[in-house]
């Protein structure tokens, strides 16, 4: 079963049944839940006729690899996205939002990052080949159905992509907590692309010179620097707050 997975998770499960019921297989569901949330997935599960399959807690371990899954779990058909990064920036026009990470390896990371970055409409998140997580059973439990709406586009050479962005007329825009210029200081409309590095190590040299810009996030604690999930939530927020604005 190469074209399924595995989801796992309440808030994965039930979005994914909300969204696509028909990309799912069967749910299994832990015997011994009998609450409220158990009951509610179990008439929704009906409602879009999908087999629902009682399991014990053994069962839904070795489906999820031990995973913390909740008591649900559900085999999904893997969504085909576009993964055509020139095709993606074509369709959006001059409304073109990417996101792209630089070393962000941590599943949990990446899972909140496309939460957000369909919260805020990105048309697709991008990283590199060799520095890249990729869509775990994790990561689609963190991003909540995102990994299933979200195209996430991995590159080999992502100098070579930033380089191909600009040619394209997108406006690279990178986070640095030393750059001179606010968050809220630079115009965030027209085709443009956010990108940000893993917390502790930033972006890599390369990475940060192909930037057409690199702005600070305003912090008035002291706490040095950001989750990169939650500072990719405060930029993309801002190019909402700004796009909104201007029509």
């Amino acid at each position: 079963m190469n074209d399924t997975r595995i989801i796992y998770g309440f808030h994965a499960v039930t979005s994914r049944l909300r969204q696509d019921a028909s990309g799912m297989q069967e749910i299994y569901l832990e015997e011994s839940r009998q609450d409220g949330r158990a009951r509610d997935l179990g008439k929704l599960a009906a409602e879009r006729n999908v087999r629902l399959i009682p399991v014990d807690a053994r069962r839904l371990d070795g489906l999820t690899g031990n995973a913390r899954h909740q008591g649900v779990a559900a085999r999904v058909a893997v969504v085909a996205l576009r993964h055509d990064l020139d095709g993606v920036i074509e369709d959006a026009g001059k409304a073109a939002l990417l996101l792209i990470l630089d070393g962000v390896q941590d599943p949990h990371n990446l899972g909140a990052c496309l939460r957000v970055a369909d919260a805020f409409g990105v048309h697709a998140v991008v990283a590199p080949k060799d520095r890249a997580v990729g869509i775990t059973s994790v990561v689609s439990k963190v991003a909540s159905g995102a990994a299933e709406t979200i195209p996430y586009i991995t590159v080999t050479n992502l100098a070579r992509t930033l380089r191909e962005l600009k040619d394209a007329g997108v406006w690279i825009v990178g986070t640095d907590d030393q750059a001179p210029a606010s968050l809220f200081d630079v115009r965030l409309d027209g085709p443009l692309a956010w990108v940000l590095g893993a917390e502790g190590e930033g972006m890599r040299r390369l990475t940060r010179e192909h930037c057409d810009q690199l702005v600070r996030i305003p912090m008035a604690g002291k706490v040095e620097s950001l989750n990169v999930s939650v500072a990719s939530g405060v930029c993309l927020f801002e190019t909402a707050r700004q796009r909104q604005q201007k029509n």
